[in-house]
């Protein structure tokens, strides 16, 4: 049986999600719309989906297609209960409670690793899996004991809905519990409030950890192994998922045609690595809902 996650999604969250501002109504719309797409859930997946959405309705002008945050959680329930064309998720569907997963087909568009940042004025370059997992359960709470300057720990968490927290747990955490700290709904806020806090550790999608925006925090190493591609692809850095576009067995020909395109050479190679992503196809191993990790054969 698969490790499944409580994910909890607030009436506001998914409202928030499904509901596009009135300055827009047109892009308003239920799934069944058949010119229309909504993608709704995981923050991780946003930047990727986003772009390739500019690009295919530029080639596409008659489709409309809308992307949204709300967290992985949001992204499943929505696409179970047909609110939604595509729930975008770090996490697989058997993951979250009350969705029936053999309802929905999973496409997987790209990999995305995750990796422990810190505030970049902490003095603390690596840390092994002990220590992360002492930090986040609130056993060690100053950086001295782990190496760093006499300062103290401030734990910034994502909310239940995120997939990118169960990925974090599930990989590093164990049978540890996390321990109660600030929460934030999605990846942007924890790259922003990272940057902006003393001290400060969590944890971020590879795509938010480039450019101008997180240049005040900084990624750690785990175990001696650095937060790259090339240790996910073969699982020597073990904090990573597939980016899943779930979609009802029958969808409408918009959401297939951009489902297609997510896959699609174009994506591939002008949007998934230049935004931190990695091909599927690249991977010499793969991971199942439980976490089991084999090698491709």
């Amino acid at each position: 049986m698969s490790n499944r996650y409580a994910i909890k999604t607030t009436a506001a969250l998914v409202a928030g999600a499904v509901l596009i501002s009135a300055a827009t109504p047109a892009v308003a719309v239920h799934a069944a719309s058949g010119s229309k797409v909504l993608a709704v859930g995981s923050t991780a997946l946003q930047p990727l989906a986003q772009q390739a959405a500019e690009m295919y309705q530029e080639a596409h002008p008659k489709t409309t297609v809308t992307i949204q945050g709300g967290g992985s959680g949001t992204g499943l329930s929505q696409v179970g209960k047909a609110g939604v064309t595509i729930g975008n998720s770090d996490i697989f569907a058997e993951q979250k409670d009350g969705v029936d997963a053999s309802k929905l087909k999973d496409h997987k568009v790209a990999v995305v690793g995750i990796t422990p940042v810190v505030n970049k004025d902490v003095n603390v370059k690596n840390l092994t899996t002990k220590q992360i997992q002492n930090i986040f359960s609130g056993k060690v709470t100053n950086w001295k004991e782990v190496g760093g300057q006499d300062e103290k720990i401030v734990l910034i968490n994502r909310a239940e809905g995120s997939g990118t927290r169960a990925t974090f747990e599930q990989s590093i955490m164990g049978n540890a519990k996390t321990a109660t700290a600030q929460e934030q709904d999605d990846n942007g806020a924890v790259q922003k409030i990272v940057g902006q806090t003393k001290g400060a550790i969590s944890y971020l999608a590879f795509s938010y950890t480039k450019g101008t925006a997180a240049e005040n925090l900084k990624t750690v190493k785990i175990d001696n192994v650095a937060p790259k591609y090339k240790n996910v692809k073969n699982n020597k850095w073990k904090i990573w998922a597939y980016e899943h576009m779930y979609t009802a067995s029958n969808v409408n020909s918009a959401t297939k045609k951009f489902i297609k395109f997510m896959s699609s050479k174009a994506v591939k190679t002008k949007v998934v690595k230049k935004l931190g992503y990695y091909p599927v196809s690249k991977m010499t191993v793969k991971k199942d809902a439980d976490g089991k990790v084999t090698t491709i054969k």
